[in-house]
C-alpha cells in the first residue's frame, strides 16, 4: 500500500512536539525527538536505530555502524554534519541525566534502560493524535516506517529536480538504506504519485526531443 510521505513541515512539527513530551525535565522527550529525527534524516529502520550501541555511533567521523540488520546484513551509514551534531547533543544530555547508566545502548529511557519499540510507538501515536494528522497513503494512519519511505522519496525527488541520473545513483541509495536488491528501492518510484509525475514529465520532455535530464 502507498505510504504516507511526510512534508518537511510535518517532520519539523513532529520533532518540535516530541520535545514537549512529558516529563518536562526527563530524558524521554529528548530521546524520542532524536530517534525520530534520526529516522527522518537517514531512512534507518526503527529497529536499526534502537539497536545502536555506543561503539556503533562514531561522532568524530559522523558514521553509524548498523550491525546484523534485516537479512543479517551490516553496513556503514555516513551522517550529515547536522545529524552528527544532533546525536552529539543527545549524548551530552543523556550522560548528564544518567551518568551511571550501565547499558551501552545509545538511546535510553529515563530509567537508564534501552529505549524499546513499544515506548517509541506509543509516543509516536500520542504525537500523531496531538498533531491531528490524516493519512494520505493507503494505511489507516501515518506510521513511523513512513519516515523511511519519506527519506527515500525526498532523495529521489531531489535527484530528479537536479537532473541527476537516478538510475546510476539508485545503487548507492539502495546500499545506504540497507536494501538487498536495488529493485526494492526502485519500488518507491512507482508507489508515489509525486515521483510518477516527475518521471512522466521527464519522459514527455525526452520524446519531444529534449535532453533526458
Amino acid at each position: 500500500m502507498t505510504p504516507h510521505i511526510y512534508s518537511e513541515e510535518e517532520i519539523e512539527a513532529l520533532l518540535v512536539t516530541a520535545r514537549q513530551l512529558p516529563p518536562a525535565d526527563g530524558l524521554r522527550p529528548v530521546t524520542c525527538e532524536t530517534v525520530l529525527g534520526l529516522l527522518a534524516a537517514t531512512g534507518l529502520r526503527i529497529s536499526e536505530a534502537l539497536a545502536l550501541r555506543h561503539p556503533d555511533v562514531d561522532l568524530e567521523r559522523g558514521l553509524l555502524t548498523i550491525r546484523q540488520s534485516k537479512f543479517r546484513r551490516s553496513r556503514l551509514v555516513p551522517l550529515h554534519p547536522t545529524t552528527t551534531e544532533a546525536l552529539r547533543a543527545y549524548a551530552r544530555s543523556r550522560d548528564k541525566r544518567l551518568p551511571s547508566s550501565r547499558t551501552d545502548a545509545f538511546f535510553v529511557s529515563d530509567h537508564g534502560r534501552p529505549m524499546n519499540y513499544r515506548q517509541i510507538e506509543y509516543a509516536f501515536a500520542c504525537l500523531r493524535v496531538q498533531l491531528g494528522w490524516k493519512a494520505r497513503g493507503g494505511h489507516p494512519s501515518p506510521r513511523i516506517h513512513d519516515l523511511r519511505h519519506s527519506f527515500i522519496c525526498r532523495r529521489l525527488i531531489g535527484w530528479y529536480q537536479e537532473g541527476i541520473d537516478v538510475g546510476n545513483a539508485m545503487l548507492l541509495l539502495s546500499t545506504y538504506v540497507g536494501h538487498t536488491q536495488v529493485t526494492d528501492t526502485f519500488w518507491y518510484v512507482t508507489a508515489i504519485p509525486e515521483l510518477m509525475a516527475i518521471a512522466g514529465n521527464r519522459f514527455e520532455h525526452f520524446v519531444q526531443g529534449g535532453s533526458h535530464a
